[in-house]
């Protein structure tokens, strides 16, 4: 028997699973050789687990939500976690740092009617994962990687290291270096190509935390390059806000 693959989605724009469907003639092999059992971006056709693989997009924001992924948890054999907003509770994130009550009166007509957590926490918060795909959204390659690797029974194969690899291996001239942008590739996982910085824009951090990374060290570069305390705050709060948050925690 083929084994099986489903993909769930919690909180999150659906981003991470556009990128599967956007993989194409991947997919298609893909669909040979595994069993697509829940994939509601894709299909309305749903078989029950377990599940050899499963795939899950967004962050846990409500109760429902964290009494979900423990009963997909229990139906998996193998969880990875896709995106920023599963690895690291996603720009949702940023309530963490705020009132959560303030901004449901301010949005919504009957606030009464929400029922919220406090914060946006990432799956690994309420169940173990095997792997996690950083990344907002998560790059195609990767994804590829991940689910092949699995398949096939092994490690998958993600780099580690830093957004300024990947500027050196283009030819990218350093932003922060040669035009004094403020940029967070020192400290951000590699997975996008060096996207922003090939356009002389500086990393946004949309991976994540690069596995070797020394934040308190690039924050007075931050500072150098123009940006105040508000400023380096609002720059590292955005799509991975708690994991950055993380590496400045002493």
């Amino acid at each position: 028997m083929k084994p099986t693959l489903a993909v769930f989605k919690l909180a999150s724009c659906d981003g991470c699973q556009l990128t599967l469907l956007d993989c194409e003639d991947e997919l298609l092999t893909l669909a040979g050789e595994v069993e697509i059992s829940h994939f509601l971006e894709a299909s309305s056709s749903v078989a029950g687990g377990p599940y050899d693989l499963t795939l899950v997009e967004g962050s846990v924001t409500t109760a429902g939500d964290a009494e979900r992924i423990r009963a997909i948890r229990a139906a998996s054999r193998h969880l990875v976690t896709i995106g920023a907003c599963a690895t690291a509770g996603g720009i949702q994130a940023l309530r963490n740092f705020a009132d959560v009550d303030a901004y449901r009166r301010v949005v919504y007509a009957h606030p009464e009617y929400i029922d919220t957590l406090a914060t946006s926490t990432p799956v690994s918060a309420h169940v173990d994962v095997d792997f996690e795909l950083r990344g907002c959204p998560i790059d195609k390659r990767q994804l590829i990687e991940v689910l092949t690797a699995f398949l096939a029974g092994r490690k998958p194969n993600v780099p580690n290291h830093s957004v300024c690899f990947e500027c050196k291996r283009r030819g990218t001239v350093c932003v922060t270096v040669a035009h004094g942008t403020p940029c967070l590739g020192p400290v951000t996982r590699a997975g996008c190509g060096a996207l922003c910085p090939a356009y002389r824009r500086g990393c946004f951090g949309c991976f994540g935390p690069s596995g070797s990374v020394n934040l308190p060290a690039l924050v007075p570069v931050l500072r150098r390059d123009g940006l105040d305390e508000g400023d380096v705050q609002r720059f590292l709060h955005t799509f991975n806000a708690t994991a950055f948050d993380e590496e400045l925690s002493p």
